[in-house]
Protein backbone atom coordinates (compact mmCIF):
# COMPACT_ATOMS: atom_id res chain seq x y z
CA UNK A 1 0.00 0.00 0.00
CA UNK A 2 1.40 3.63 -1.14
CA UNK A 3 0.61 6.40 1.41
CA UNK A 4 -0.32 9.77 0.13
CA UNK A 5 1.83 11.40 3.15
CA UNK A 6 4.06 9.70 6.30
CA UNK A 7 4.54 12.50 9.20
CA UNK A 8 6.84 11.04 11.36
CA UNK A 9 6.58 12.51 14.91
CA UNK A 10 2.87 12.51 16.87
CA UNK A 11 3.66 15.61 18.79
CA UNK A 12 1.28 18.82 18.42
CA UNK A 13 3.12 19.77 15.07
CA UNK A 14 2.79 15.98 13.66
CA UNK A 15 -0.57 15.77 14.90
CA UNK A 16 -2.02 19.18 13.97
CA UNK A 17 -0.53 18.41 10.27
CA UNK A 18 -1.87 15.26 10.29
CA UNK A 19 -5.52 16.53 11.07
CA UNK A 20 -5.14 18.99 8.47
CA UNK A 21 -4.95 16.18 5.76
CA UNK A 22 -7.36 14.02 7.16
CA UNK A 23 -9.56 16.65 6.82
CA UNK A 24 -9.98 17.01 3.24
CA UNK A 25 -9.87 13.06 3.00
CA UNK A 26 -5.58 12.79 2.31
CA UNK A 27 -4.41 9.23 3.26
CA UNK A 28 -1.96 9.68 5.95
CA UNK A 29 0.16 7.36 8.15
CA UNK A 30 1.42 8.55 11.48
CA UNK A 31 4.43 7.12 13.31
CA UNK A 32 5.81 7.43 16.64
CA UNK A 33 8.83 6.42 18.35
CA UNK A 34 7.42 6.41 21.97
CA UNK A 35 5.25 3.94 23.52
CA UNK A 36 3.37 6.66 24.73
CA UNK A 37 2.78 10.47 25.42
CA UNK A 38 5.10 11.79 28.22
CA UNK A 39 3.09 12.85 31.36
CA UNK A 40 5.89 16.02 31.57
CA UNK A 41 5.11 18.90 29.29
CA UNK A 42 7.77 20.90 27.74
CA UNK A 43 5.29 23.78 26.33
CA UNK A 44 2.72 25.50 28.90
CA UNK A 45 1.78 27.98 26.28
CA UNK A 46 -0.43 28.62 23.73
CA UNK A 47 -0.27 32.11 21.40
CA UNK A 48 -2.83 34.40 20.46
CA UNK A 49 -2.34 33.01 16.92
CA UNK A 50 -2.48 29.42 17.96
CA UNK A 51 -5.55 30.07 19.29
CA UNK A 52 -6.81 31.60 16.04
CA UNK A 53 -5.77 29.26 14.01
CA UNK A 54 -7.42 26.47 16.48
CA UNK A 55 -10.71 28.36 15.82
CA UNK A 56 -10.93 28.69 12.28
CA UNK A 57 -11.38 24.84 12.65
CA UNK A 58 -14.08 25.22 15.27
CA UNK A 59 -11.55 23.82 18.03
CA UNK A 60 -10.49 26.18 20.27
CA UNK A 61 -13.64 25.54 22.86
CA UNK A 62 -12.20 22.73 24.59
CA UNK A 63 -8.37 24.65 25.02
CA UNK A 64 -10.15 28.06 26.20
CA UNK A 65 -12.51 26.09 28.62
CA UNK A 66 -9.71 23.94 30.18
CA UNK A 67 -6.31 26.65 29.66
CA UNK A 68 -5.92 29.52 32.19
CA UNK A 69 -5.52 32.78 30.46
CA UNK A 70 -2.88 35.82 30.68
CA UNK A 71 -3.18 39.12 29.34
CA UNK A 72 0.35 39.56 29.84
CA UNK A 73 3.81 37.84 28.98
CA UNK A 74 7.33 38.17 29.22
CA UNK A 75 10.03 39.44 27.51
CA UNK A 76 13.82 38.57 28.15
CA UNK A 77 12.21 37.82 31.65
CA UNK A 78 11.73 41.38 32.45
CA UNK A 79 9.87 42.71 34.55
CA UNK A 80 8.09 45.11 32.75
CA UNK A 81 5.30 42.64 31.03
CA UNK A 82 3.90 42.55 27.14
CA UNK A 83 0.16 43.63 27.40
CA UNK A 84 -1.42 41.30 24.94
CA UNK A 85 -4.81 43.09 25.84
CA UNK A 86 -4.23 45.42 23.20
CA UNK A 87 -3.86 43.19 20.16
CA UNK A 88 -6.35 43.03 17.85
CA UNK A 89 -7.73 39.58 18.26
CA UNK A 90 -10.67 37.61 19.83
CA UNK A 91 -7.96 35.82 21.96
CA UNK A 92 -5.90 38.51 23.53
CA UNK A 93 -3.97 36.63 26.19
CA UNK A 94 -1.81 33.64 26.27
CA UNK A 95 -3.41 30.63 27.05
CA UNK A 96 -1.30 28.40 29.85
CA UNK A 97 -2.45 24.29 29.40
CA UNK A 98 0.27 21.42 29.16
CA UNK A 99 1.56 20.38 25.97
CA UNK A 100 0.21 16.93 27.35
CA UNK A 101 -3.19 18.23 27.37
CA UNK A 102 -2.60 20.00 24.22
CA UNK A 103 -1.76 16.66 22.46
CA UNK A 104 -4.38 14.90 23.70
CA UNK A 105 -7.35 17.39 22.30
CA UNK A 106 -5.46 17.24 19.21
CA UNK A 107 -4.71 13.33 18.89
CA UNK A 108 -9.34 13.42 19.78
CA UNK A 109 -9.34 15.51 16.50
CA UNK A 110 -7.26 13.32 14.46
CA UNK A 111 -9.00 10.23 15.66
CA UNK A 112 -12.75 12.07 14.51
CA UNK A 113 -11.00 12.26 11.12
CA UNK A 114 -10.44 8.74 10.86
CA UNK A 115 -6.52 9.09 11.48
CA UNK A 116 -4.12 6.89 13.91
CA UNK A 117 -0.60 6.73 15.41
CA UNK A 118 1.53 3.79 15.23
CA UNK A 119 3.34 4.08 18.40
CA UNK A 120 6.63 2.61 19.21
CA UNK A 121 7.30 2.44 15.54
CA UNK A 122 10.64 4.56 14.68
CA UNK A 123 11.72 5.57 11.69
CA UNK A 124 15.05 4.50 10.89
CA UNK A 125 15.92 6.18 7.41
CA UNK A 126 14.29 8.06 4.57
CA UNK A 127 14.90 7.39 1.20
CA UNK A 128 13.23 9.02 -1.99
CA UNK A 129 13.41 9.13 -5.74
CA UNK A 130 10.90 11.12 -8.42
CA UNK A 131 7.89 9.20 -8.25
CA UNK A 132 7.85 9.13 -3.89
CA UNK A 133 10.08 8.36 -0.67
CA UNK A 134 10.66 5.74 1.50
CA UNK A 135 10.43 5.39 5.13
CA UNK A 136 12.37 2.18 6.86
CA UNK A 137 10.65 1.96 10.40
CA UNK A 138 11.53 -0.37 13.10
CA UNK A 139 8.04 -1.63 14.89
CA UNK A 140 6.84 -3.61 17.96
CA UNK A 141 7.28 -6.99 15.33
CA UNK A 142 10.46 -5.84 12.75
CA UNK A 143 11.42 -3.60 10.34
CA UNK A 144 9.29 -2.53 7.44
CA UNK A 145 9.25 -0.14 4.64
CA UNK A 146 6.54 2.26 4.62
CA UNK A 147 6.05 4.21 0.80
CA UNK A 148 4.46 7.91 0.31
CA UNK A 149 4.10 10.36 -2.38
CA UNK A 150 5.64 12.54 0.59
CA UNK A 151 7.16 12.30 4.10
CA UNK A 152 7.24 15.12 6.67
CA UNK A 153 9.57 15.34 9.25
CA UNK A 154 7.68 16.12 12.67
CA UNK A 155 10.23 14.46 14.50
CA UNK A 156 12.03 17.02 16.18
CA UNK A 157 15.86 18.91 16.95
CA UNK A 158 17.20 15.15 16.23
CA UNK A 159 15.02 14.52 13.13
CA UNK A 160 16.18 11.63 11.56
CA UNK A 161 14.07 12.50 8.53
CA UNK A 162 16.10 15.94 7.98
CA UNK A 163 19.49 13.97 8.56
CA UNK A 164 18.15 11.07 6.13
CA UNK A 165 17.17 13.82 3.49
CA UNK A 166 20.83 15.70 3.81
CA UNK A 167 19.33 19.07 5.02
CA UNK A 168 22.29 21.05 6.74
CA UNK A 169 21.10 22.45 9.91
CA UNK A 170 23.47 25.16 10.92
CA UNK A 171 23.75 27.36 13.71
CA UNK A 172 25.05 27.57 16.68
CA UNK A 173 25.57 25.63 19.71
CA UNK A 174 24.06 25.80 23.53
CA UNK A 175 26.57 27.88 25.42
CA UNK A 176 24.01 28.78 28.24
CA UNK A 177 21.84 26.37 29.93
CA UNK A 178 18.43 26.90 32.22
CA UNK A 179 16.82 24.74 34.71
CA UNK A 180 13.27 24.09 35.13
CA UNK A 181 11.05 22.05 37.60
CA UNK A 182 7.66 21.22 38.12
CA UNK A 183 7.16 20.91 42.07
CA UNK A 184 4.62 22.34 45.04
CA UNK A 185 5.26 25.78 46.42
CA UNK A 186 3.25 26.04 49.75
CA UNK A 187 3.96 29.78 49.90
CA UNK A 188 4.02 30.82 45.94
CA UNK A 189 5.30 34.36 45.10
CA UNK A 190 2.71 36.93 44.15
CA UNK A 191 4.80 37.88 41.54
CA UNK A 192 4.97 36.06 37.73
CA UNK A 193 8.78 36.86 37.85
CA UNK A 194 11.65 37.24 40.64
CA UNK A 195 14.48 38.75 38.99
CA UNK A 196 17.98 40.50 40.54
CA UNK A 197 21.64 40.41 40.14
CA UNK A 198 22.23 36.70 40.92
CA UNK A 199 19.66 35.07 38.54
CA UNK A 200 16.26 35.29 37.65
CA UNK A 201 13.08 32.60 37.11
CA UNK A 202 9.55 32.86 36.00
CA UNK A 203 6.94 30.71 38.21
CA UNK A 204 3.84 29.61 36.52
CA UNK A 205 0.73 28.03 38.26
CA UNK A 206 -0.34 24.60 36.77
CA UNK A 207 -3.94 23.17 37.22
CA UNK A 208 -3.55 20.85 39.78
CA UNK A 209 -1.70 22.82 42.32
CA UNK A 210 1.90 22.52 41.08
CA UNK A 211 4.10 25.21 39.91
CA UNK A 212 6.69 25.71 37.51
CA UNK A 213 9.78 27.47 37.74
CA UNK A 214 12.02 28.15 35.12
CA UNK A 215 14.91 30.49 34.84
CA UNK A 216 18.78 30.72 35.37
CA UNK A 217 21.04 31.89 37.34
CA UNK A 218 24.83 32.93 37.27
CA UNK A 219 25.93 29.39 39.00
CA UNK A 220 23.37 27.28 36.46
CA UNK A 221 24.97 29.10 32.67
CA UNK A 222 27.88 26.84 32.52
CA UNK A 223 26.08 23.73 33.94
CA UNK A 224 26.13 21.20 30.72
CA UNK A 225 22.65 20.61 29.11
CA UNK A 226 22.63 17.03 29.85
CA UNK A 227 23.27 16.92 33.14
CA UNK A 228 20.75 15.97 35.61
CA UNK A 229 19.24 18.53 37.51
CA UNK A 230 18.69 17.56 41.32
CA UNK A 231 15.78 18.61 43.18
CA UNK A 232 18.47 20.22 45.89
CA UNK A 233 20.41 22.28 43.66
CA UNK A 234 16.77 23.60 41.99
CA UNK A 235 16.37 25.03 45.29
CA UNK A 236 19.66 26.60 45.85
CA UNK A 237 19.13 27.90 42.87
CA UNK A 238 15.67 30.29 43.93
CA UNK A 239 16.78 30.33 47.26
CA UNK A 240 20.04 32.16 45.80
CA UNK A 241 17.48 34.73 43.84
CA UNK A 242 14.64 35.11 45.84
CA UNK A 243 15.86 34.54 49.34
CA UNK A 244 13.77 31.64 50.05
CA UNK A 245 12.16 28.44 48.31
CA UNK A 246 8.90 29.26 48.85
CA UNK A 247 8.01 25.66 50.46
CA UNK A 248 8.99 24.09 47.64
CA UNK A 249 8.42 20.38 47.62
CA UNK A 250 7.23 17.15 45.63
CA UNK A 251 8.89 17.68 42.45
CA UNK A 252 7.78 15.65 40.03
CA UNK A 253 9.96 17.00 37.25
CA UNK A 254 13.29 18.34 37.09
CA UNK A 255 14.97 19.48 33.84
CA UNK A 256 17.46 21.34 32.14
CA UNK A 257 17.32 23.63 28.57
CA UNK A 258 20.20 25.34 26.76
CA UNK A 259 20.42 28.00 23.96
CA UNK A 260 21.43 25.91 20.88
CA UNK A 261 20.16 28.09 18.48
CA UNK A 262 20.09 26.27 14.80
CA UNK A 263 17.57 25.90 11.66
CA UNK A 264 17.12 24.02 8.48
CA UNK A 265 19.12 25.20 5.54
CA UNK A 266 15.60 24.33 3.61
CA UNK A 267 11.78 22.89 4.41
CA UNK A 268 11.82 20.94 1.46
CA UNK A 269 13.96 18.63 -0.23
CA UNK A 270 12.19 17.01 -2.96
CA UNK A 271 9.50 14.41 -1.45
CA UNK A 272 10.57 15.26 2.29
CA UNK A 273 9.57 18.38 4.29
CA UNK A 274 10.06 19.59 7.54
CA UNK A 275 8.17 21.26 10.29
CA UNK A 276 8.34 22.12 14.23
CA UNK A 277 11.57 21.88 16.03
CA UNK A 278 12.72 19.48 13.24
CA UNK A 279 13.14 22.59 10.95
CA UNK A 280 14.28 25.32 13.86
CA UNK A 281 15.37 25.03 17.13
CA UNK A 282 16.34 27.47 20.14
CA UNK A 283 16.11 28.57 23.33
CA UNK A 284 12.55 28.27 25.17
CA UNK A 285 12.29 32.30 26.01
CA UNK A 286 8.62 33.11 25.53
CA UNK A 287 7.33 29.67 24.98
CA UNK A 288 7.27 30.24 21.20
CA UNK A 289 8.62 27.13 19.49
CA UNK A 290 5.54 24.53 19.92
CA UNK A 291 3.65 27.83 18.67
CA UNK A 292 5.14 28.38 15.47
CA UNK A 293 5.73 24.33 14.82
CA UNK A 294 1.72 24.59 15.02
CA UNK A 295 2.17 27.63 12.58
CA UNK A 296 4.25 25.37 10.42
CA UNK A 297 1.45 22.76 10.21
CA UNK A 298 -0.87 24.99 9.95
CA UNK A 299 0.83 26.66 6.33
CA UNK A 300 1.89 23.29 4.69
CA UNK A 301 -1.25 21.20 5.75
CA UNK A 302 -3.20 23.08 2.66
CA UNK A 303 -0.85 22.91 0.54
CA UNK A 304 0.16 19.73 0.61
CA UNK A 305 -2.88 18.11 0.76
CA UNK A 306 -4.07 20.54 -3.12
CA UNK A 307 -0.76 18.44 -4.31
CA UNK A 308 -1.76 15.40 -2.69
CA UNK A 309 -4.90 15.03 -4.80
CA UNK A 310 -4.03 17.10 -7.58
CA UNK A 311 -5.43 20.20 -7.18
CA UNK A 312 -2.31 22.25 -7.49
CA UNK A 313 0.90 21.46 -8.97
CA UNK A 314 4.22 20.66 -6.82
CA UNK A 315 5.56 24.06 -7.27
CA UNK A 316 2.74 25.08 -4.24
CA UNK A 317 4.85 23.03 -1.74
CA UNK A 318 7.99 25.67 -2.58
CA UNK A 319 6.08 28.74 -0.90
CA UNK A 320 6.10 26.52 2.39
CA UNK A 321 9.78 27.02 2.48
CA UNK A 322 9.92 30.57 0.81
CA UNK A 323 6.71 31.75 3.91
CA UNK A 324 8.20 29.54 6.87
CA UNK A 325 11.27 29.67 6.63
CA UNK A 326 11.64 33.61 7.47
CA UNK A 327 9.66 33.25 10.37
CA UNK A 328 11.92 30.87 11.44
CA UNK A 329 15.13 32.66 10.88
CA UNK A 330 12.84 35.52 13.17
CA UNK A 331 12.32 33.32 15.73
CA UNK A 332 16.09 32.57 16.52
CA UNK A 333 17.11 36.09 16.43
CA UNK A 334 13.85 36.96 18.67
CA UNK A 335 15.10 34.03 21.25
CA UNK A 336 18.23 35.26 21.12
CA UNK A 337 17.88 38.82 21.96
CA UNK A 338 15.58 37.28 25.18
CA UNK A 339 18.37 35.23 25.84
CA UNK A 340 21.00 38.04 26.27
CA UNK A 341 18.67 39.93 28.23
CA UNK A 342 17.27 37.34 30.15
CA UNK A 343 20.10 35.10 31.15
CA UNK A 344 23.03 37.04 31.68
CA UNK A 345 23.95 38.76 34.93
CA UNK A 346 26.86 40.92 33.81
CA UNK A 347 26.46 44.99 35.08
CA UNK A 348 26.90 45.65 31.42
CA UNK A 349 23.63 43.28 31.19
CA UNK A 350 21.78 44.81 33.99
CA UNK A 351 22.28 47.87 32.62
CA UNK A 352 20.69 47.08 29.53
CA UNK A 353 18.26 45.07 30.80
CA UNK A 354 17.08 48.16 32.99
CA UNK A 355 17.04 50.47 29.67
CA UNK A 356 15.21 47.91 27.55
CA UNK A 357 12.30 47.90 30.79
CA UNK A 358 12.12 51.51 30.83
CA UNK A 359 11.71 51.67 26.63
CA UNK A 360 9.14 49.04 27.21
CA UNK A 361 7.27 50.86 29.66
CA UNK A 362 7.49 54.27 28.68
CA UNK A 363 6.51 53.52 25.16
CA UNK A 364 3.40 51.28 23.96
CA UNK A 365 3.93 51.38 20.37
CA UNK A 366 7.46 49.17 21.46
CA UNK A 367 5.35 46.79 23.81
CA UNK A 368 2.80 46.64 21.12
CA UNK A 369 5.33 45.77 18.61
CA UNK A 370 6.89 43.30 20.92
CA UNK A 371 3.89 40.93 21.99
CA UNK A 372 2.86 41.30 17.94
CA UNK A 373 6.15 39.13 17.44
CA UNK A 374 5.36 36.58 20.38
CA UNK A 375 2.30 36.23 19.33
CA UNK A 376 2.96 35.73 15.79
CA UNK A 377 0.18 38.10 14.88
CA UNK A 378 2.48 40.51 12.99
CA UNK A 379 3.38 37.56 10.56
CA UNK A 380 2.62 38.23 6.89
CA UNK A 381 3.47 36.51 4.02
CA UNK A 382 5.17 38.83 1.06
CA UNK A 383 3.39 38.00 -1.93
CA UNK A 384 5.61 37.15 -5.25
CA UNK A 385 4.99 38.69 -8.51
CA UNK A 386 2.17 38.10 -10.02
CA UNK A 387 0.86 35.92 -7.41
CA UNK A 388 -1.50 35.40 -4.32
CA UNK A 389 0.71 34.54 -1.76
CA UNK A 390 5.02 34.26 -1.82
CA UNK A 391 7.70 35.06 0.22
CA UNK A 392 7.69 35.66 4.24
CA UNK A 393 8.28 37.84 5.57
CA UNK A 394 7.17 39.44 10.03
CA UNK A 395 5.11 42.02 9.85
CA UNK A 396 4.75 44.38 7.05
CA UNK A 397 1.24 44.64 5.63
CA UNK A 398 2.13 43.35 2.05
CA UNK A 399 3.50 44.46 -1.56
CA UNK A 400 1.84 47.86 -2.81
CA UNK A 401 -0.47 47.89 -5.56
CA UNK A 402 -2.93 45.37 -5.38
CA UNK A 403 -5.95 45.18 -7.48
CA UNK A 404 -7.34 48.52 -5.80
CA UNK A 405 -3.90 50.45 -5.60
CA UNK A 406 -2.38 51.49 -2.64
CA UNK A 407 -1.11 48.71 -0.49
CA UNK A 408 -2.86 45.28 -0.94
CA UNK A 409 -4.02 43.16 1.87
CA UNK A 410 -2.50 39.97 0.60
CA UNK A 411 -0.31 37.74 2.56
CA UNK A 412 -1.57 39.18 5.78
CA UNK A 413 -3.40 37.63 8.44
CA UNK A 414 -6.94 38.05 8.28
CA UNK A 415 -8.65 39.02 11.99
CA UNK A 416 -12.38 36.98 12.81
CA UNK A 417 -14.14 39.75 10.75
CA UNK A 418 -17.82 40.22 12.09
CA UNK A 419 -19.89 39.71 9.31
CA UNK A 420 -23.63 40.28 9.17
CA UNK A 421 -25.96 38.66 6.27
CA UNK A 422 -23.28 35.49 6.39
CA UNK A 423 -23.81 32.00 7.28
CA UNK A 424 -21.56 32.44 10.49
CA UNK A 425 -21.28 35.71 12.80
CA UNK A 426 -17.19 36.28 11.74
CA UNK A 427 -15.20 34.29 9.25
CA UNK A 428 -13.13 32.29 11.03
CA UNK A 429 -16.28 29.47 11.69
CA UNK A 430 -16.51 29.83 7.90
CA UNK A 431 -12.69 28.71 7.52
CA UNK A 432 -13.66 25.00 9.30
CA UNK A 433 -13.89 22.39 6.36
CA UNK A 434 -10.56 24.22 5.26
CA UNK A 435 -11.74 25.41 2.45
CA UNK A 436 -10.80 28.93 0.76
CA UNK A 437 -13.63 31.97 1.18
CA UNK A 438 -14.40 34.31 -1.26
CA UNK A 439 -15.76 37.46 0.64
CA UNK A 440 -18.44 39.67 -1.04
CA UNK A 441 -18.21 42.90 1.07
CA UNK A 442 -20.01 46.03 0.74
CA UNK A 443 -22.41 48.37 3.21
CA UNK A 444 -25.93 46.50 3.98
CA UNK A 445 -24.42 43.44 2.67
CA UNK A 446 -25.18 44.59 -1.17
CA UNK A 447 -25.31 41.37 -2.93
CA UNK A 448 -25.09 43.60 -6.34
CA UNK A 449 -21.67 43.51 -5.77
CA UNK A 450 -20.81 40.40 -4.77
CA UNK A 451 -22.80 38.55 -6.91
CA UNK A 452 -22.20 40.40 -10.31
CA UNK A 453 -19.38 38.98 -12.91
CA UNK A 454 -17.08 42.57 -12.82
CA UNK A 455 -13.72 42.17 -12.84
CA UNK A 456 -12.93 42.08 -9.07
CA UNK A 457 -15.08 39.27 -8.33
CA UNK A 458 -14.08 37.32 -11.91
CA UNK A 459 -10.21 38.24 -10.77
CA UNK A 460 -11.05 36.52 -7.21
CA UNK A 461 -12.68 33.76 -8.27
CA UNK A 462 -9.93 33.10 -10.92
CA UNK A 463 -7.01 33.63 -7.86
CA UNK A 464 -8.60 30.94 -5.87
CA UNK A 465 -9.63 28.23 -8.57
CA UNK A 466 -5.57 28.62 -9.54
CA UNK A 467 -4.66 28.12 -6.13
CA UNK A 468 -7.65 25.55 -4.99
CA UNK A 469 -7.41 23.65 -8.25
CA UNK A 470 -11.22 23.08 -8.10
CA UNK A 471 -14.46 25.27 -7.73
CA UNK A 472 -15.70 23.33 -4.64
CA UNK A 473 -13.03 24.23 -2.72
CA UNK A 474 -14.04 27.81 -2.82
CA UNK A 475 -16.70 29.16 -0.20
CA UNK A 476 -18.00 32.40 -1.62
CA UNK A 477 -19.99 34.76 0.84
CA UNK A 478 -21.78 37.51 0.50
CA UNK A 479 -21.82 39.83 3.74
CA UNK A 480 -21.46 43.58 5.34
CA UNK A 481 -18.61 43.78 7.89
CA UNK A 482 -19.40 44.47 11.76
CA UNK A 483 -16.33 44.86 13.12
CA UNK A 484 -13.31 47.48 11.93
CA UNK A 485 -9.61 46.36 11.23
CA UNK A 486 -6.38 47.97 10.34
CA UNK A 487 -6.54 47.59 6.78
CA UNK A 488 -9.49 46.43 6.02
CA UNK A 489 -11.97 49.26 5.11
CA UNK A 490 -13.36 49.51 1.90
CA UNK A 491 -12.30 46.35 0.90
CA UNK A 492 -14.64 44.67 -1.64
CA UNK A 493 -13.68 41.25 -2.27
CA UNK A 494 -11.10 39.40 -0.05
CA UNK A 495 -9.99 35.68 -0.75
CA UNK A 496 -9.20 33.91 2.26
CA UNK A 497 -6.51 31.13 2.50
CA UNK A 498 -7.48 28.21 4.16
CA UNK A 499 -4.96 29.44 6.76
CA UNK A 500 -6.13 32.41 7.15
CA UNK A 501 -3.83 34.87 5.11
CA UNK A 502 -5.29 36.77 2.31
CA UNK A 503 -4.51 35.61 -0.87
CA UNK A 504 -6.10 38.41 -3.10
CA UNK A 505 -8.12 41.66 -2.21
CA UNK A 506 -9.83 44.49 -3.94
CA UNK A 507 -11.07 47.28 -2.95
CA UNK A 508 -14.30 49.22 -3.77
CA UNK A 509 -12.36 51.59 -5.32
CA UNK A 510 -11.41 49.27 -8.36
CA UNK A 511 -15.47 48.66 -9.39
Amino acid sequence: MVNDVVVVGAGPVGLLLAAELRLVGVDVTVIERAAARSPHSKALTLHPRSLEVLAMRGLAGPFVREGVPMPTGHYGGLPVRLDFSVLDTRFPYTLVLPQLRTEQLLEERLRELGGEIRWRHRALEVRQDADGAEVEVAGPDGTYTLRAAWVVGCDGAGSTVRSSAGIDFPGTRATTTGFLGDVVLDAPPSAPSVDNEHGGFLVVPLADGHHRIAGTTGESLAVPADQPLTFDELRGYVRRVAGTDFGMRAPRWLSRFGNAARQAARYRDGRVLLAGDAAHMHMPMGGQGLNVGLQDAFNLGWKLAAVCQGRAPEGLLDTYHAERHPVGAALLENTQAQTMLGATYTADARALRSVFGRLLAAHPAVNRQFAGELSALDVAYRPAEGEPGGAGERGGTGEPGGAGGGHSLAGTRAPDLGLAGAPEPSLYPLLADGRFVLLHLGPGGDAGRGTADGPGVAAARAAAEAIAGSPDRIRAVTARPTTAHDGWAGRDTVLVRPDGHVAWDAALSSR
